[in-house]
């Protein structure tokens, strides 16, 4: 697996998702919404940590810097 992810794009995720974790955990957002959104929290921490996202594959985009 390439990694294709900046590290802006790592942080932006990671924001996300704690502000999605922290509204499920107030009772902002709940019921099926919250689940959906908390799960999608999930997927955006585990992208973040590994490097890698899936759906930026077929779409050919690659937000890493350039090493030269």
């Amino acid at each position: 697996m390439k990694k294709n992810m900046g590290s802006t794009d790592k942080i932006i995720r990671l924001i996300i998702a704690a502000v999605i974790v922290i509204l499920y955990f107030t009772g902002t957002i709940s019921g099926i919404l919250g689940t959906v959104l908390l799960i999608l929290a999930g997927v955006f921490v585990l992208t973040s940590l590994v490097g890698f996202c899936p759906l930026y594959s077929p779409f050919g985009i690659n937000t890493c810097s350039v090493k030269k």
